[in-house]
């Protein structure tokens, strides 16, 4: 009797250590960074939350009491935690959702490289679509959960899959590791693409302000996707990218690769990469975006736009009258509804 009521007992327990293995879907704007990374099917996940800490000490006890609309803003709240609520339940149907882009031995030999990564965000159909999304990037902070998460939830919505990509960055992102990077996770997606249900080909590369820059380069022939044997990709999706960082750039040099010999990915413009052949690019930004405006602002959008026409690269250039640097979807400014439009020219350029 005691044996049968003992083994009672463990499959009433059961469950509940079962559960506790996995988090709910109940995100909310006002949930904060703390409970969000408590979340256990985030924790499980892998998913790096720690965009505005990272790299600095004591990482972990940053910022945990912010709320999520704090922590991303209010351009992108609601997309985000529904991105995030969509990450929780696929991790909770079984669905992996981080991947280390580079193999063990690869990482062995530079460390810095267990940084790359990709989160997945799969569509609801096979062979779909798919996007790689950047963040932009100041010096150590990203923003992998404002800018990627929520584009990757309204992709998902529209029938897109997504992958999230986190890149190296300072003081890691020396001897263009980042363009690495996303080459690494081209071929990975690429390699894998019967396991995410995607086409390999007629992909996009989404790329937001110092990530713009990055994926522009990644269109050219000089430093991109033919540098690395990779298919070219359906169209290049930029918001309010850095195009070249002009005066910031002999600094920068001396911060990264100091009197290393070559040129490298930050002291490119991506206007003067462009050739003929370069990918279809969709770009806009905003006539109010100030960070543009401290970058010398003729050798950014201008330049991009001038080069794109020059070398007759089919392209779509949105400008607003209220669309600030670092908004993401910018939900209640004159550029919401970008991402809407920028898909609508992707699909224009691949069918």
């Amino acid at each position: 009797m005691a044996a049968l009521l003992s083994a009672g007992l463990l499959l009433l327990l059961l469950p509940a250590a079962f559960a506790a293995e996995y988090g709910e879907a109940n995100i909310t704007p006002q949930t904060t960074m703390g409970e969000i990374r408590s979340n256990p099917s985030i924790a499980g996940s892998g998913l790096w939350t720690y965009a505005k800490e990272q790299k600095l000490q004591g990482a972990e006890n940053l910022l945990n009491g912010q709320t999520l609309e704090k922590y991303v803003g209010s351009w992108v709240a609601q997309d985000c935690a529904d991105g995030l609520n969509l990450l929780i339940e696929n991790y909770n149907a079984g669905v992996q959702i981080t991947y280390k882009i580079y193999s063990e031995q690869e990482i062995a030999e530079d460390s810095s490289r267990n940084d790359a990564e990709i989160y997945y965000y799969p569509a609801s159909t096979p062979n779909a679509k798919y996007a790689l999304i950047l963040s932009g990037n100041v010096v150590t902070r990203t923003a992998e959960v404002k800018e990627c998460v929520s584009t990757a939830y309204q992709l998902h919505q529209m029938g897109y899959a997504a992958f999230v990509m986190r890149y190296r960055i300072y003081p890691d992102n020396d001897q263009n590791a980042p363009l690495d990077d996303i080459a690494q996770a081209v071929q990975y997606i690429t390699d894998h693409a019967q396991q995410f249900g995607v086409q390999a080909e007629d992909y996009a590369v989404i790329g937001h302000s110092a990530g713009g820059q990055l994926t522009g380069l990644f269109g050219s022939d000089a430093l991109g996707y033919k540098n690395y044997g990779l298919l070219k990709p359906g169209a290049l999706i930029l918001a309010y990218p850095i195009v070249q960082y002009a005066e910031v750039t002999p600094a920068y040099r001396l911060g990264v690769d100091g009197l290393s010999c070559g040129k490298f990915y930050y002291e490119y413009s991506v206007a003067d990469v462009i050739t003929e052949d370069y990918p279809p690019v969709y770009f806009w930004y905003g006539k109010n975006d100030t960070t543009l405006m401290m970058l010398c602002w003729n050798l950014q959008e201008p330049a991009l736009a001038k080069a794109l026409q020059a070398n007759q690269v089919p392209h779509k250039q949105v400008v607003y009258n209220d669309a600030p640097h670092g908004i993401g979807l910018g939900r209640g400014t004159d550029a919401e509804g970008w991402l809407n439009d920028a898909v609508a020219f992707w699909e224009a350029q691949t069918t």
